[in-house]
């Protein structure tokens, strides 16, 4: 089986930050792979903007270099390398409006007016404003222009608003792709035509048949060269406010009339306008933070969070569990367990729906005990679906029973590479397709429900609880699930 490959129209995509570690590391390996897959007109480019004084060859060989750092070798084909090069000039640009090198930009894109016009911020949130003020200032916006920023959009409610009041000063709502990796993820996306392509789950997904469900979002790395950030931004902000929130909204909201942006995101954004607010009298109760301390991984020691930011103490989280309710009719009483932590035993990332139990055995004690229904999504490592059932045991034993998996792997059943997030989310930034992105009044909506939780935290000055390295978390998250009689599930391959 074979994927199919539909070419985008002509395009110029300028990213600002391309010198930066999200150019090198996923834009250009994700660009590279969409041109290499002849998904990108000849006649497009990739114009590289920011302060550094290079020419387009100075630029050109530190592309080389990232693509042989990021790019699998027998991905890298010394002619595909060459052709993709020769598409990136590089126009050094700084922020503020007055630069000369806003002028530059302005005559290399001039040649392209009547192309679709990208441009990518892949720099700090604090300087969407500033550059979308220099495209405006500089004419730079055509009918076939689009913004994409990246998280982090805000660290509360009124930074995001402030935020989005900077860019939308300059941009029409419509314009502004705020981008979610996570959403470009294709079990994600998957989610999706699971429950809305196949008669087989919609009729089950609701109250009366799903017990709970889980969102696990593990990384076994610490922060490392990142603390600097991290410390700044915890894991409440930086992973449950956008990826946990969105991979909670599909899984939670109601049918859209049609598979459409605004329908989506119409969907999305009730389920996070029903989300029960989470006050400093039951946060106790439904939420657990914590910090790692030193610790093993990968076979090896690995020092804790505090020795790698370089400091005696911080109340800053890296890990975060919170029990969470929607209150609706398909919803009630089914709760939401995420979890998302730095420094845990594998890097692994799911979302586990459980069914509830079967209401009487007829098979007696003998059979062994009866383990309800669980339907499994992978989106990393190994992106796949695998649902949980109970079979008979094979044999003439009698009837013994099991708890197996129908287990679907992308990469084993369509025997072709599964491109990157942001190969897909890029295509779909030019072809105007905003389905995958956030909107405005998503993100606010999440702050207004993160907000509270982050000011009870700060109002208690508890610190975090600690855990090793290594482990799933301070033991408080498991008490979290284990006291209304569950467990997380915890699968390692």
């Amino acid at each position: 089986m074979t994927s199919r490959i539909i070419a985008v129209d002509p395009f110029d995509l300028v990213v600002f930050g391309a010198t930066g570690d999200l150019a090198y590391r996923k834009l250009l390996p994700a660009l590279y792979h969409r041109h290499r897959d002849e998904q990108i007109p000849e006649v497009s480019r990739i114009i590289a903007a920011s302060r550094r004084k290079l020419s387009d060859d100075d630029y050109r060989k530190l592309t080389e270099e990232a693509l042989t750092k990021f790019v699998p070798a027998d991905e890298r084909e010394p002619e595909q390398v060459a052709s993709f090069l020769a598409r990136i000039s590089y126009v050094s640009v700084d922020a503020k409006i007055d630069d000369a090198g806003w002028a530059d930009l302005a005559r290399v894109l001039e040649e392209g007016k009547d192309r679709v016009r990208a441009f990518y911020l892949a720099v700090s949130p604090d300087l969407f404003g500033v550059i979308c003020e220099g495209i405006g200032a500089h004419d730079l916006i055509t009918p076939q222009t689009r913004v994409i920023i990246e998280k982090p959009i805000g660290k509360s409610l009124k930074s995001a608003t402030e935020l989005n009041d900077a860019v939308g000063k300059v941009f029409d709502e419509s314009q502004i792709y705020r981008i979610d990796h996570y959403l470009g993820k294709e079990t994600v996306q998957n989610l999706m035509a699971l429950r809305f392509a196949n008669a087989l789950f919609e009729p089950l997904w609701n109250a009366a048949h799903i017990d709970h469900v889980q969102i696990t979002v593990a990384e076994n790395l610490g922060v490392e060269s990142r603390a600097g950030y991290y410390d700044t931004a915890g894991a409440l902000r930086d992973m449950v406010q956008n990826h946990i929130l969105q991979l909670l909204c599909l899984v939670a909201m109601e049918p859209p009339n049609q598979f459409e942006a605004d329908a989506m995101r119409d969907e999305k954004l009730k389920v996070l306008r029903s989300l029960k607010p989470i006050t400093s009298s039951d946060l106790e109760a439904v939420t657990v933070r914590g910090q790692y301390r030193a610790g093993a991984s990968a076979g090896g020691p690995v020092p804790g969070y505090l020795q790698e930011l370089g400091r005696d103490d911080s109340m800053t989280e890296t890990f975060v569990a919170v029990k969470a309710e929607i209150e609706n009719w398909r919803w009630a009483g089914v709760p939401f367990y995420i979890r998302t932590g730095k420094r845990l035993p594998a890097r692994n990332s799911e979302i586990v729906v459980s069914f509830k139990a079967i209401p009487h055995s007829i098979f007696g004690n003998a059979a062994g005990q009866l383990v309800s229904n669980q339907l499994v999504m992978r989106l990393q490592p190994d992106e796949g679906v695998r649902l949980w059932l109970m079979i008979k045991d094979p044999g003439p034993g009698g009837m013994r029973l099991r708890h197996v998996p129908l287990d679907m792997s992308f990469a084993q059943t369509f025997k072709v590479r599964s491109p990157e997030a942001y190969e897909r989310l890029l295509m779909d930034v030019i072809r105007g397709n905003a389905t995958l992105f956030m909107r405005r009044d998503e993100v606010e909506a999440a702050w207004k429900w993160i907000d509270p939780i982050l000011d009870g935290w700060q109002a208690s000055r508890e610190a975090p609880k600690a855990y090793t390295a290594g482990t799933w978390g301070p033991s408080a998250a498991i008490a979290l699930i284990e006291r209304d009689g569950r467990t997380w599930h915890e699968e390692i391959e």
